[in-house]
């Protein structure tokens, strides 16, 4: 049987098996073993235990539960409305005012969540009824919400960066480190085009609010204290090489535990309904993790990434052309898979034809979560969508709709660090000096 005949037996199996209702991991498995069970002589049954059991049992992984845990916690304490009453003051004086909030609140929750959807739950139950009070149009403000909330994907730590990370065998760590300048750099053009909308549009803003102080200003800036302090704690200790991944997830936990305790909303219920919350994710990521690992196993014995990568190999693609590729690849699978089970699903088969491309691993991490942000606001699937439907009642269409320059934004951000690799590369190089 041609590859390409078993390629597309596997791709109508995963269909039909997702199409069925059945969960993403379990899916994974049964594709997996259908392709082993039919196209290699190695025993299915045997290779799916030792597969998914080393898998569950990777000491790497182990940072991702208490990320997840860390989120959960800090997405149920008062973090939110602080942060907003210290942000607010300072976005004034920016032609867009309060529209920066949304920027800028996502961007500093992202440093202690690594989740989008947490991102954009937290900063939205915190700035959409405030901007809507205040008069700021619906569509600049779920749009720019939308978009921003993408990065909880990028800025580190990120849940997305430790499963590629394990998936493609690299440092976690100088993942982190990579995404800081890309994710400044996508806040940046957010902001910018917040900017320039509000200078084209200048009887769409509310007047400002009455202007503070200085010393008023920095008294607001006092609810920022605690979230600036956890972010020094988890990203200082592993830049400074002081913890790796997992030792600073731990710490971020203490940390978002004493924060919780401090502010009076750590009570029995909300430690419970955080470890259950983070239990149910994390849970949900490890079966789809388990399912892609037996997938990748599976595939290799079938042979079909070695006989794909010879394939593209052959076909001649520069390294722009494979990325641009991949990219629309991404997207196209963005629409009918979250994130995660992209990344999972496809880097066994994608990896040895980045690698024979002579394309940097860690820089092809970067770049493979930013075209994963995009996929957050493709429809029909889009979690950041269904999150922020589910909060404001508008049909998905619409939400989609207002999200498109963002979008944009996006592509430009894969451009922009193609056309600069060293946006991604620079820090890791002076991490490892």
């Amino acid at each position: 049987m041609s590859d390409l005949a078993i390629t597309g037996l596997l791709i109508v199996s995963l269909f039909l098996i997702l199409g069925s209702g059945v969960w993403i991991g379990l899916t994974l498995s049964g594709v997996a073993w259908i392709g082993m069970q039919l196209f290699s002589s190695r025993p299915a049954g045997d290779a799916m235990s030792v597969t998914i059991w080393g898998s569950a049992s990777s000491w790497t992984l182990t940072a991702l539960p208490l990320f997840v845990w860390m989120g959960e916690i800090l997405f149920r304490t008062r973090l939110s409305n602080d942060m907003f009453r210290g942000l607010a003051p300072w976005m004034q004086a920016l032609p867009g005012r309060l529209l920066h909030t949304n920027v800028v609140g996502c961007t500093i929750f992202a440093a202690v969540s690594g989740s989008s959807a947490a991102t954009v739950a937290t900063i939205g139950k915190m700035s959409l009824p405030e901007l809507k009070r205040r008069g700021y149009p619906d569509a600049i403000v779920v749009g720019s919400l939308a978009g921003a909330g993408t990065l909880g994907l990028l800025i580190p730590p990120s849940i997305i960066m430790i499963v590629y990370g394990v998936s493609a065998e690299v440092s976690i760590a100088q993942l982190f480190v990579a995404g800081v300048l890309p994710g400044l750099m996508l806040a940046a053009l957010f902001s910018g085009y917040l900017g320039l909308w509000s200078l084209l549009n200048p009887g769409r803003i509310p007047p400002a609010d009455g202007r503070l102080t200085l010393t008023g200003k920095l008294k607001e800036s006092r609810h920022l204290i605690p979230v600036l302090l956890l972010i020094a704690a988890v990203l200082g200790s592993i830049y400074g090489g002081i913890a790796t991944a997992t030792e600073a997830a731990a710490l971020g936990v203490v940390g978002a535990l004493v924060i919780s305790g401090a502010q009076g909303s750590l009570t029995w219920a909300t430690f419970r309904d955080s470890l259950l919350g983070g239990v149910r994710l994390y849970c949900m990521i490890a079966l789809i993790l388990a399912g892609a690992a037996f997938l990748t196993l599976s595939m290799g014995y079938i042979g079909l990434p070695r006989h794909l990568a010879e394939w593209i190999g052959g076909l001649g693609l520069a390294p722009w052309q494979l990325l641009l590729a991949l990219a629309a690849f991404y997207i196209v699978l963005g629409c009918f898979l979250d994130g995660i089970s992209m990344v999972v699903l496809t880097m066994g088969v994608i990896l040895p034809t980045v690698q024979a491309a002579g394309i940097d691993l860690i820089w092809f991490g970067i770049f493979i979560v930013i075209v994963v942000e995009m996929a957050q606001i493709t429809p029909p699937v889009g979690f950041n969508l269904f999150v922020l439907q589910g909060m404001t009642g508008r049909d998905i269409a619409w939400i989609a709709r207002v999200t498109l320059p963002f979008f944009g934004l996006m592509v430009l951000a894969c451009a922009l660090v193609y056309a600069v690799p060293e946006i991604v590369t620079w820090l890791p190089a002076q991490m490892r000096r």
